[in-house]
């Protein structure tokens, strides 16, 4: 007798993990799924920032004052105005742009589709 109960104690036991070690690692694995997501598509809101203008329309006023970096062709670009120079007569250089300087900014509308 007592070499069954030797091999009854001697039995693996099984081993079952407690409901808030599954919850722990649930929710650290949808915390890491989560993190390469949101890594993921950051890496690709920098690349169509440039395209809003087109999606959304122009974002500038019909005043615009020039920031520090921008250049005639980077407003033309984000403001949709292809004619700046023609449109504002005190630009006399293109190139002699500054920071504070105001323009008038007339954004290219689309012809209307019948």
């Amino acid at each position: 007798m007592a070499s069954t109960e030797n091999t009854q104690k001697m039995k693996p036991r099984r081993t079952t993990a407690s409901r808030s070690t599954i919850l722990a690692r649930a929710a650290l694995s949808f915390s890491a799924v989560l993190l390469v997501m949101i890594l993921f598509f950051s890496t690709f809101s920098f690349s169509f920032r440039e395209y809003d203008h087109q999606l959304l329309g122009p974002v500038c006023d019909e005043i615009y004052v020039v920031a520090e970096g921008e250049t005639l062709h980077t407003i033309s670009d984000k403001c949709g105005d292809p004619f700046i120079i023609e449109q504002n007569p005190h630009i006399q250089d293109p190139d002699d742009v500054f920071p504070g300087l105001i323009i008038k900014i007339t954004p290219a509308t689309a012809s209307p589709t019948v």
